[in-house]
């Protein structure tokens, strides 16, 4: 994918348009893009995603400072005739010291297009030349620095409405940004640098003037005013805006009706709760119907198991290839709680599938979580999981024809150059009986099948892995293998998720309490972001929920008065995305739209309102209340918000404290009831415990209390009458 601009007329017209309107330029840099447009709908246009190097010992004709670094998408770059500089004061000091401008290059390993620009600009002689005698190149790894993504990413979709990675972002030497955009081919890579070096030179006053007015609007956009705290909850708000959500649903291949498509389960999560809430059967048609296109789809490794970034086309078909921890994580939440709402047995496949992948290729030593695995191998994205007709064919041989058919080899499936994505139109027990096979037969067929592809992959050269841990994606992770514990009973589960979580806590904590945000090879660095904390949080509380150990609920708790006290603005009820500790940068972001990711703050808001019930303190549920006010007079698309929505269901049906205490109560009777999808319930219980919610609960006889706002119903001795209450 390319994008066509003239960059010299590009970086002039913008410039003197900035200069001559500056009221015009300040209000539109303050209408604040994220709010008009939903972030996916930006970067769907962009080039992103995936890849990393395999790179064998060797001896180099170029090394810069980045070989000193531990992230492997910046090691990526150490060699690289360009002088790269980490992000920190000393690249800036030597820009202000040699009046150069600052070239802040933001990528990330299993990106695609970073590897593609870094191909044909980053190594190539002549271009480095150029940049390293009029710039001081700066290389950002996104992953470990979020912070400084969000704000460059701002600033360039501020001048060009457009962003992704890799994101190269020109500033001055203060770090004032002047100039940005994502993928540049080499010859209009190189028309930038000397237009830019020719403004500086000739008109310096107009760059510091743009400087001057972009860094103001970065500063202004996003950021939340405080809403009246008399402002009411109502149901009224979220039918408003799932009705004009579903005018953009794709009918008839799920998820949105445009492409590329991603996953966005934080979308299908809210949407599976308002239709269970509402009895919206259209609106849970729909999230069945993008379940099983996604896993049915090629953007699911048919194969091995994990779900790619995103598919490029409407149909789920060609993914980028490219497999990062969080989609995984999320995606594992979301079937397991599609499995308990539907009970479709293919759901369950998907997570057990998806959860072997993760141990096997995602998994280290010390039972944390790997990053990413690149898209690319030898060369070629997508390689590693591709099959072409005569391959498959001389790899299965009696069962060919079976695989041709269930997996569309060389029919449906056909991509490029006589290869085939694996996919799949239906379910294993539609197809048994479209085919005449008890769902027994065809089983062990997918399974010799599946073997004999498994094993010749092993065989193929891998796609480069980020080893990096990442404190807030492994938390996801946590939160995913208990999710499918509580949904399908596997303690395999709820052990790999405990065992993560104690690596978080022993490995990325800090002396004063607070998180690191990456860990690398024995090391943890990088002072942790919002991201970390609130995910962490929520990990915590469904580690306690799917456990009863109240060991978790009090690390939580001392997790959330940390990040009340290092991240909270008193001025806005929100929360910033960087703590009072950190260096400042030329802005304070505070992030509230829900993406690929959720955002931030919605995160934190619903662990603090759960920690606030669990401990009945008003601190916390006041904290998430104001954030939720804050929110509702912004959101016009669910798909920026959906996570809040998830959060004002909380408050607009009914939430219920469902206690489970004596014999069995961390048992058989919590395995009942979690069978169930049950979305507005907050599960405790045990034989014992502190909290008080569960004060005067204890009892010798199996007993499932339900409550609402600490009032509760009378206490009874079985799931079905415990759901009737429930759902009354």
């Amino acid at each position: 994918m390319r994008f066509p601009f003239r960059a010299s007329e590009t970086i002039n017209t913008l410039l003197s348009i900035t200069i001559a309107h500056k009221p015009c330029f300040l209000k539109y840099l303050c209408v604040m893009i994220f709010r008009q447009t939903p972030f996916l709908f930006l970067i769907v246009i962009l080039a992103a995603c995936a890849g990393q190097k395999n790179e064998t010992p060797m001896k180099h004709k170029h090394t810069n400072a980045l070989v000193n670094e531990t992230s492997p998408y910046l090691l990526q770059h150490a060699h690289n005739p360009v002088d790269w500089h980490p992000w920190g004061d000393e690249a800036f000091e030597k820009a202000k010291a040699e009046n150069k401008l600052v070239l802040i290059s933001v990528g990330y390993s299993a990106c695609h297009w970073c590897h593609v620009m870094e191909r044909e600009t980053f190594e190539d002689s002549l271009a480095a030349a150029y940049m390293n005698e009029h710039f001081v190149n700066i290389k950002v790894d996104r992953e470990e620095r979020p912070d400084v993504d969000q704000v460059y990413m701002n600033a360039v979709q501020l001048m060009t409405n457009k962003g992704g990675w890799p994101l190269n972002c020109f500033a001055l030497a203060d770090g004032r940004p002047i100039f940005g955009g994502t993928y540049f081919p080499k010859e209009e890579w190189i028309k930038v640098l000397e237009s830019l070096v020719d403004i500086q030179q000739n008109q310096p006053e107009k760059m510091e003037d743009y400087a001057a007015k972009l860094t103001e609007g970065v500063q202004q956009s996003e950021l939340i005013e405080r809403a009246p705290a008399n402002q009411e909850f109502e149901q009224d708000s979220l039918d408003t805006i799932v009705e004009r959500w579903k005018l953009g649903w794709d009918l008839e291949e799920g998820g949105p009706n445009r492409a590329p498509k991603f996953p966005l389960p934080n979308n299908y999560e809210f949407l599976l709760q308002y239709g269970t809430l509402t009895q919206d059967q259209e609106t849970l048609d729909f999230v069945k119907l993008t379940l099983d296109k996604m896993a049915q789809g090629g953007i699911y490794d048919q194969v091995g198991g994990g779900f790619a970034r995103y598919s490029v086309d409407g149909m789920w078909k060609v993914p980028h290839f490219e497999k990062m921890l969080y989609d995984n994580a999320q995606l594992v939440s979301l079937y397991s709680e599609g499995y308990r709402a539907f009970k479709i047995s293919n759901y369950r496949t998907t997570v057990f599938q998806t959860l072997d992948f993760i141990e096997r290729e995602m998994t280290s030593d010390e039972g944390a979580f790997y990053s990413a695995l690149d898209a690319d191998s030898e060369g070629e994205e997508g390689k590693f999981y591709i099959w072409s007709q005569e391959e498959a064919q001389a790899l299965l041989g009696n069962d060919f024809e079976l695989a041709q058919d269930y997996y569309h080899i060389g029919g449906r499936g056909n991509w490029e150059h006589g290869n085939s994505i694996l996919l799949r139109r239906n379910h294993p027990e539609e197809y048994a009986a479209q085919k005449g096979m008890t769902i027994e037969e065809l089983q062990s067929a997918l399974d010799r099948i599946e073997s004999a592809l498994m094993s010749a992959r092993e065989d193929r050269i891998r796609p480069g892995l980020d080893d990096k841990i990442l404190t807030s994606w492994n938390a996801m992770m946590v939160k995913g293998y208990v999710d499918a514990y509580r949904a399908f009973g596997n303690p395999d589960h709820l052990a790999s998720a405990e065992r993560a979580m104690r690596f978080i806590l022993a490995k990325c904590r800090k002396e004063d309490g607070g998180l690191w945000h990456s860990y690398k090879d024995g090391n943890a660095k990088i002072n942790g972001y919002l991201e970390d904390y609130c995910f962490t949080l929520e990990a915590l509380v469904a580690l306690y929920q799917g456990s009863f150990d109240e060991q978790w609920l009090n690390e939580a708790k001392a997790l959330a008065d940390y990040t009340i006290a290092h991240f909270h603005d008193e001025s806005s009820g929100m929360f910033w995305f960087t703590s009072d500790l950190d260096p400042a940068l030329i802005a304070r972001k505070q992030e509230t739209s829900d993406n690929v990711i959720p955002a931030s703050n919605s995160s934190m808001a619903k662990a603090l309102w759960q920690l606030g019930t669990y401990y009945d303190q008003a601190e916390y549920k006041e904290h998430a209340d104001q954030m939720l006010r804050n929110i509702m007079n912004e959101w016009s698309y669910g798909q920026s918000y959906s996570n809040w929505g998830s959060l004002m269901l909380w408050h607009t049906f009914n939430y219920k404290e469902v206690a489970i205490t004596g014999e069995e109560a961390n048992g058989s009777l919590r395995s009942e009831l979690d069978q169930n999808y049950l979305p507005n319930v907050l599960l405790m219980g045990g034989t014992s415990g502190d909290l008080p919610l569960l004060e005067g609960k204890f009892i010798d006889t199996p007993t499932i209390f339900v409550c609402e706002n600490k009032a509760c119903k009378l206490p009874v001795n079985n799931v079905a009458d415990a759901l009737d209450q429930i759902r009354q």
